[in-house]
């Protein structure tokens, strides 16, 4: 069953411009701009007013599930551009202490499990890492692109997945312990 129109439309937040040539959304804000290539879904993309309006013609209900996904990324994309991204990770351990340190753009991670072994992980474009001061083992990873802040968070936690041991009892990593949007600006 074809759903004949289905439409979404996300506010434009102040401060942010917004612009759309054929399926590319370019957002820019006070943090930067972003970036996004929709080519891939057929759907129409305009700017109406002060939102951006996706529709799509006689769609299927894969074709309908991609209206919320393309609105959510735009909706990321303007928050990213106004507030930013960051997740906070903290090292688990129980007897080797992790150390995790920035070598230029890559995150060294040390004596995991007490193995010599040194795991990098390269930080994404526009990711900025920063050692949490005020809590210890924690590590803050911050950036515009959601997308490329959780690559990077993901990444580093499956550097420290634990092979050929029990996972019950082996529980040392570094997980993500907190993420979402930061705080807004003071004015």
């Amino acid at each position: 069953m074809k759903t004949v129109l289905a439409s979404r439309s996300v506010d434009i937040p102040k401060g942010v411009e917004v612009e759309i040539a054929s399926r590319v959304i370019k957002v820019t804000g006070p943090r930067g701009s972003l970036t996004r290539d929709f080519k891939h879904m057929s759907m129409d993309l305009r700017q109406v007013d002060n939102s951006i309006r996706v529709d799509v013609w006689f769609a299927n209900r894969k074709e309908l599930a991609n209206v919320r996904t393309v609105v959510s990324h735009i909706d990321n994309m303007m928050v990213g551009v106004t507030r930013g991204f960051m997740y906070k990770m903290r090292f688990v351990y129980s007897h080797f202490p992790i150390n995790v340190t920035l070598n230029g753009d890559n995150v060294e991670i040390r004596n995991f499990l007490g193995e010599k072994r040194v795991r990098k992980v390269k930080l994404m474009d526009g990711v900025k890492y920063v050692r949490s001061a005020d809590v210890k083992d924690q590590i803050e990873l911050s950036g515009n692109d959601i997308a490329m802040v959780s690559l990077t968070a993901a990444q580093i936690q499956g550097q420290t997945n634990v092979r050929k041991k029990d996972l019950r009892k082996f529980l040392d990593g570094i997980y993500v312990s907190e993420k979402g949007p930061m705080a807004a600006p003071e004015e």
